[in-house]
């Protein structure tokens, strides 16, 4: 990404979520002072570890340390130091879940309070599953979705309590370092040169249980999880951040407009005082566009909404905005993989 560009790029990482980096760096011989000079940063940008770090640095930081350590599978090792803390609250979130389907609609739904890096998306296709991941930084390096994909693993395992059986691992970016060492990590070698970041596995893996799970903690951890997404959301008088992200501030003025039928793109660009057109664009420098935005609020009430059994379809269909229960089948079938009744029935299923 160009140097003017970087500079109005907002978006975050907590400094829990840059521990790995620094941390493979030390282990390298490369400490936070010598690893901020490097990329032109203050002496006193990366320690002590601040409280967030801005996302773009945060990808470039992964191809210089690649570079001054010497370490031409520098991303992996970051992953593979990937620990509870490092996903903030929403790793908590992730150990209280009762199995790994949950873990990743929770993935999906507060990963950004990890991260901006990118989102997390589940396709299902009867027996198979693909997760996908779609970076917000596609020109940066491949240490980028290496370390993701080394973390996803090195944290699923922890999960699980036990190796996780291999899987179909895709990355975009061409082989550029040798195989053992993604052998080693992933148990195979992945594929490369592919159209997506993604790993395809089986989709009963989903109903894997979390053997440590702490499930009675999750309504508290998830409450306060979403106390901190409004907080991203509205501006805070007391915060030195930048104001929310315009998909951030989309996504709100969906939810609360959802059930009144007010939700197309000149409602809500008015209700933020922007054009639509200049909406359109906002949304499009941060990688997003308004019909992504809707889909992701949608699913994401749409699974809260279908865990309570007093809903009809009908209702929920109403709650999200549709005229027919048919047209939010057809969109929850095309997030899911399966239609809301099946998804509903598998739920009630594991209670």
């Amino acid at each position: 990404m160009p140097l003017e560009l970087l500079k109005h790029d907002t978006r975050r990482v907590t400094g829990s979520y840059l521990q790995p980096l620094l941390e493979a760096a030390e282990a390298r011989g490369i400490d936070a002072r010598t690893l901020a000079r490097a990329a032109g940063l203050p002496d006193d940008a990366l320690a002590p570890l601040p409280d967030s770090f801005n996302a773009a640095d945060y990808v470039r930081l992964l191809g210089i340390a690649a570079k001054v350590t010497d370490d031409p599978h520098f991303g992996l090792h970051v992953g593979e130091r990937v620990k509870l803390g490092t996903y903030s609250v929403y790793g908590l979130i992730l150990l209280s879940c009762r199995d790994f389907g949950q873990v990743f609609e929770q993935t999906r739904r507060y990963e950004e309070l990890a991260h901006d890096l990118g989102r997390s998306v589940l396709h299902l296709d009867g027996p198979v599953a693909q997760y996908e991941w779609v970076t917000n930084y596609p020109d940066g390096p491949r240490h980028l979705a290496e370390s993701v994909f080394a973390g996803i693993r090195v944290f699923s395992t922890w999960l699980a309590g036990m190796e996780l059986p291999g899987a179909r691992l895709r990355f975009r970016h061409q082989q550029d370092a040798d195989g053992a060492e993604y052998e080693r990590i992933f148990g195979t070698l992945p594929e490369f040169g592919a159209t997506t970041d993604a790993v395809t596995f089986p989709a009963q893996l989903l109903q894997w249980p979390v053997p440590n799970a702490d499930v009675g903690l999750y309504p508290v951890l998830q409450q306060h999880a979403e106390q901190l997404l409004r907080q991203r959301t509205s501006a805070s008088p007391h915060a030195s951040a930048a104001e929310p992200r315009t998909a951030e501030q989309v996504y709100a003025a969906i939810i609360r407009n959802l059930a009144h039928d007010r939700v197309r793109l000149a409602s809500i660009a008015e209700e933020l005082s922007l054009s639509p057109r200049t909406l359109q664009r906002k949304l499009a420098d941060e990688g997003a566009s308004f019909q992504q935005v809707l889909d992701r609020a949608r699913y994401d009430l749409a699974v809260d909404y279908l865990r309570q059994p007093n809903l009809s379809l009908v209702d929920i269909a109403f709650l999200l905005g549709y005229q027919e229960q048919s047209a939010f089948t057809h969109a929850f079938k095309e997030w899911s993989g399966i239609n809301p009744g099946a998804w509903r029935d598998r739920q009630l299923t594991k209670l």
